[in-house]
């Protein structure tokens, strides 16, 4: 390997676009995801903390919650095919990815408000108790950060349908490593998302079946 093509290599190994170190927005998102983390962690323990105290059952979850998981899942597997359509060129699938994205996430917005309404009709209220409060701000918490990523799917699908209307728009638009890490980044958002409610059914099932 000659000179240049080391120094090449080098380069392109410390790459601000690909490397989780050096980049602002990657730093941004880490910091973002770990406070996230720690926040539902705390609500976690506070939860358990609160109601080992008052000794109170806990709320049962609604069985939507659990197919809900399913179509968090599937916004994940769509947000990983828009990522490899992306790095394939390949801008129907693309845009394709991207309102599937968008569907699912609003199919999981709906779905989630039919589950706090069966909450409703077996008079399991915020106010109820303490076990049906952190029950409510947990998964509205949630709720509020999927609404959160919509505008940015929102603005990655209005671009791609609106700067990617010739051969040159569309090279121009792939071939762009700021958009590349843009990408990555909700992408990595939106996997954190899905793991963040997988843990949160466990969690309070777990809860429901240790009393």
């Amino acid at each position: 390997m000659s000179e240049n093509e080391a120094k090449q290599e080098q380069e392109s190994y410390y790459d601000e676009y690909q490397n989780f170190s050096f980049h602002p927005k990657n730093i941004l998102l880490i910091l973002l995801l770990i406070s996230l983390t720690g926040l539902f962690l705390s609500l976690s323990a506070a939860f358990v903390y609160s109601r080992v105290q008052n000794n109170q059952p806990p709320v049962r979850l609604p069985n939507i919650f659990l197919f809900n998981t399913l179509i968090l899942l599937g916004s994940s597997a769509t947000m990983i095919w828009a990522k490899r359509s992306y790095r394939a060129d390949h801008t129907l699938n693309y845009q394709r990815a991207l309102v599937a994205t968008m569907l699912l996430s609003v199919v999981f917005m709906i779905l989630q408000y039919i589950g706090w309404q069966t909450l409703f009709r077996q008079d399991i209220f915020i106010h109820s108790s303490n076990s049906a409060s952190y029950l409510y701000v947990i998964s509205g918490l949630h709720f509020a950060h999927v609404i959160g990523g919509l505008p940015f799917l929102g603005v990655f699908l209005w671009r791609a349908r609106y700067e990617m209307k010739e051969p040159v728009t569309v090279l121009v638009y792939f071939s762009d490593p700021e958009k590349r890490l843009r990408l990555r980044l909700l992408t990595i958002y939106w996997h954190f998302l899905d793991g963040l409610w997988i843990y949160l059914v466990l969690f309070f099932w777990i809860n429901y079946l240790i009393r």
